[in-house]
Formats: structure tokens, C-alpha cells, sequence
């Protein structure tokens, strides 16, 4: 049987050949492990579920916008 973990969710840029950042879903992972966030140096992140939608509610309530802000 094929290896289905950790299942590919996102990559973000996706646009060039860099080794782009991308988020994983590991359904075989510990709980407090299963979404993991790789970047572009082989470095990751790893979090539970729950843990990334506070990320995700977070994002879209405003409080990275001072990532994306254009300087003024």
C-alpha cells in the first residue's frame, strides 16, 4: 500500500522551483502534530488541528495584516 502521509494541502507560491513553502495534514501523527508547515530551508512547524484554526481565525481577524501592510 502506497504512502499517503502527510497529505499535501497547500503550497504557497507554487510559481517557481524554490522549494516553496507548504502545509501537510498527517492523519498518523501524535494529535498535537498533525498539521505541519514546511518552508523553503527544510525547516517545519508542527501543530494540532485545533492550534491552526486559532492560526487561520487569528489571520483572518486581522492580526498578521502588518505582514502583507505596503509601508507608507
Amino acid at each position: 500500500m502506497p504512502e499517503t502521509s502527510p497529505e499535501p494541502i497547500a503550497t504557497f507560491c507554487g510559481s517557481c522551483n524554490c522549494g516553496c513553502p507548504q502545509l501537510f495534514l498527517d492523519p498518523d501523527a501524535p494529535e498535537d502534530r498533525r498539521v505541519r508547515i514546511t518552508d523553503d530551508f527544510g525547516q517545519q512547524v508542527q501543530m494540532s488541528e485545533e492550534q491552526f484554526a486559532d492560526l487561520v481565525a487569528q489571520a483572518k481577524a486581522g492580526a498578521l495584516d502588518r505582514l502583507t501592510a505596503t509601508p507608507v
